[in-house]
């Protein structure tokens, strides 16, 4: 039993109630009471206090997209002239560093991403792997990093047929392994997805055997989409209005697929997507990186499509990319007063129904009978935090370095900046040693 007290508490409910001196009473995971300080201390005597000493405390964040196995590329040359558009970048940094990954690769990538998005307030993650180096078993290498850090990851491998079919199928294969094994054991922390890398990647033969798997297992498809215009010119030449009308003729498009950018959706295919029940994954950071465009976001919610938000790896801050999709979504639409609401419910609704969907369980909400998956934020604020003005205290004071704390159903995963469950300046240094052998093999 553990009583957390003194603290600010925003609990993003329905109302986005604030509690002023609350404190939090968690037994067995669970949040099981809510409410004054004093009141719950005398209530619960038995229980560990933790005093946040007027902290913030709100649900741990969500990032609906990313990729645990970018880790090493951070400061690495490409030894070869700089890429000059979106199929350059993947030629010559993604494609040759996902084909060079092995064991140990994989689980150093992982293992130190996960950290990183702990040390940052993300508890919930949508992980997208793809390691054409070592496929067979490479989901379980992720999970094994996913138990020891104790936060909850939706895992997927990418399938593309651009190392060929025995590659693709091995890749097809990975996915129905795994997704099987995580049916069978049934643990609240980790789900699965069948990923696709896109379209232009992918064959009629594989689409068609995804599309199909996806039925059999009742899972939906977690899918880079439209991402560069590339993308879209090789769905046209194949006979297609766009990426989502290719994809949709091969009933790629299920309800909670994710769908993951989306920057070159065409126009008539909006509604495609919306009938579809997929989700779409905004993701501005990386696309602004890759200078690939900015996606249609004011269509897809003017058309009622749930978009979430993501990072892509670009950063494990969800701060971070909820305020460049804020800035991004104003230049857009060169109109200062959007991306208020549009962005917080991405972020904070949106995000929060993706993750409940996947995870049979609401999460990213502080009320009674909900997973304790908190975050303790050490922000001094110059004028009062209240239910009308939340979203601008995270835009323009919150970040990730200022989480001091993180939970986990209950489970402490950080605290006071310094993870739990590993020594974290050992395992940077064991890291940085796998990724100078991991320089020298790309």
């Amino acid at each position: 039993m553990l009583l957390l007290t003194n603290a600010k508490i925003l609990t993003f409910d329905e109302n986005m109630t604030i509690i002023e001196d609350g404190a939090i009473f968690i037994e067995n995971g669970t949040i099981k009471d809510i409410g004054n300080t004093e009141e719950l201390e005398m209530k619960y005597p038995d229980a560990i206090f933790k005093n946040v000493k007027n902290n913030i405390v709100m649900p741990g964040l969500i990032n609906t997209h990313t990729h645990l196995y970018s880790t090493f590329a951070r400061g690495m040359g490409l030894k070869d002239k700089p890429p000059s558009n979106f199929v350059e970048i993947l030629k010559k940094l993604w494609w040759r560093l996902d084909n060079t990954l092995n064991e140990k690769d994989i689980y150093y990538s992982a293992l130190f991403a996960i950290c990183e998005c702990i040390r940052n307030g993300v508890t919930t993650i949508f992980d997208h792997h793809a390691s054409y180096n070592y496929i067979d078993g490479s989901l379980d290498i992720i999970e094994d990093a996913v138990k020891r850090c104790g936060i909850r990851a939706n895992l997927s491998y990418e399938i593309s047929d651009r190392h060929g079919k025995e590659k693709s199928q091995a890749a097809i294969k990975e996915n129905e392994r795994f997704i099987r094994k995580v049916q069978r054991i049934k643990n609240s922390h980790l789900k699965g997805l069948i990923g696709l890398h896109a379209s232009f990647t992918l064959e009629d033969e594989t689409l068609k055997t995804v599309s199909e798997l996806s039925q059999e297992l009742n899972v939906p498809i977690h899918v880079h989409v439209a991402e560069g215009i590339q993308d879209y010119q090789d769905s046209v030449k194949r006979g297609y209005n766009g990426v989502i009308d290719r994809l949709n003729r091969f009933n790629i498009l299920n309800p909670g697929s994710l769908l993951v950018h989306g920057v070159h959706i065409q126009k008539e295919e909006i509604d495609v997507v919306k009938r579809s029940g997929s989700y779409l994954i905004h993701n501005p950071e990386s696309n602004m990186n890759n200078a690939v465009g900015a996606a249609p976001i004011k269509s897809f919610i003017e058309n009622n499509i749930v978009t979430g938000l993501g990072t892509d790896a670009y950063t494990h801050d969800m701060f971070e990319s909820i305020k460049t999709a804020n800035l991004l979504y104003k230049h857009e639409s060169k109109d200062p007063r959007v991306g208020w609401n549009e962005v917080y419910d991405m972020a904070f609704i949106n995000n929060k129904k993706i993750a409940s969907r996947f995870f049979d369980k609401k999460l990213g909400s502080i009320e009674k009978g909900l997973p304790a998956d908190l975050i303790v934020i050490d922000y001094s604020s110059p004028t009062p935090i209240e239910k009308e003005n939340v979203f601008a205290h995270i835009l323009f004071g919150m970040n990730g370095s200022m989480v001091q704390t993180v939970l986990v159903d209950g489970k402490i995963l950080m605290d006071n900046r310094e993870v739990t469950f590993l020594d974290y300046e050992q395992l940077r240094r064991r890291t940085q040693i796998q990724a100078r052998d991991f320089w020298q093999r790309f």
